[in-house]
């Protein structure tokens, strides 16, 4: 397979020095706060995990040619685990401003698999929040948001790059009712067979296909993880579903691979669905199942080679990703184990 335009696709000078230095300084915090007292070691974003849920992903029938790649090749349900999230690095109250993740681990997808160290692993994942954009543009931008912000001093960056600013400020700000309500969204670019594209999962009515707009059943805002209640209270009664669309790149002048700040515009570039996420009334929060949540690693590069990550924030995660992930699961003594979908727990 040929990567698609590959000249879209051009690596800094500096990006791997910065990268160095993005894991060096990130294994630093994480370390750091472990050595202070904080239990379990914890992610450096979307540290506080709002549950991980067993759903159903089922590939669309009548796939177009061109998107029947990877994991959408054939006609196929996959068993999945759902972890929703909020952004921060940090765990806070669910009412604070701050953009919420959603990761979906596929599980019993066949073939090799891109990280060399887990080119057998039988999963794929999806990685994705609920802003469409990325907060800054590269590498070489992202190291010193990073720096300032360890430091308490964020704003310093952000009053120099007021797109960076913006976008900081917009997902920072979001507050939400309930995750099972929210549009997620991939964000930076991948590959799909021989084409760029993103991603997203909307939410549906599992019954009329229709979208989900707002929340209309919130739980009191004064419990600080009512996103958890809302979730244990929504799956407790009725199913939760997903529209998972692709967004094929149409235009590279104004869809911008190396720039991860870049929104695509609908318009020109309409997303087309794949897929249906069904996750069906379950209980997810005994500790047994939120231990579990806690030590899965979800990354862009447990995927497929059709569906490769692209462009360099995406090559940062890579090296990111793995660096935290075996960093957390050695401090809290857990082992990096990829999942079969076939857990239980009481």
């Amino acid at each position: 397979m040929a990567d698609p335009s590959p000249d879209q696709e051009v690596v800094p000078a500096t990006e791997a020095a910065d990268t160095e230095a993005l894991v060096k300084l990130l294994e630093t915090a994480v370390g750091g706060a472990y050595a202070m007292g904080v239990r379990p070691a914890m992610r450096d974003a979307h540290a506080k995990g709002h549950g991980c849920v067993k759903g159903y992903f089922a590939v669309a029938p009548d796939l177009p040619e061109p998107l029947r790649k990877g994991v959408f090749a054939e006609l196929k349900t996959y068993t999945a685990w759902i972890r929703f999230s909020n952004g921060s690095g940090t765990p806070h109250d669910d009412s604070a401003g701050d953009g919420r993740g959603m990761a979906i681990k596929l599980t019993g997808v066949p073939g090799k698999k891109l990280l060399a160290s887990e080119a057998d692993a039988q999963t794929q994942d999806f990685v994705m929040i609920n802003y469409p954009v990325f907060a800054v543009r590269d590498v070489a931008n992202y190291l010193p948001l990073i720096q300032l912000t360890l430091q308490g001093k964020a704003i310093e960056f952000l009053e120099k790059h007021p797109h960076e600013g913006e976008i900081t400020r917009a997902i920072t700000s979001i507050t939400i009712d309930q995750v099972l309500e929210q549009q997620y969204f991939s964000m930076s670019p991948y590959i799909l067979g021989d084409q760029y594209i993103k991603f997203t999962a909307r939410p549906i009515d599992c019954t009329t296909g229709a979208t989900i707009v707002e929340s209309t059943d919130a739980p009191p805002k004064k419990d600080p993880n009512y996103l958890r209640e809302g979730m244990i209270k929504w799956l407790d009664r009725q199913d939760a579903c997903f529209k998972f669309a692709v967004q094929p790149q149409t235009d590279p002048a104004t869809q911008l691979i190396e720039d991860a700040t870049s929104l695509w515009d609908e318009a020109k570039a309409p997303f087309i669905d794949v897929a249906t996420l069904r996750i069906p009334i379950q209980k997810f929060d005994s500790e047994a199942q939120m231990t579990f949540c806690e030590n899965l690693s979800y990354t862009p590069w447990h995927a497929l080679p059709e569906q490769r990550p692209a462009g360099g924030i995406n090559r940062m995660r890579r090296a990111v990703y793995d660096a935290i992930s075996e960093l957390r699961h050695r401090l809290n003594k857990a082992p990096r184990v990829e999942p079969t979908g076939n857990e239980t727990f009481n």
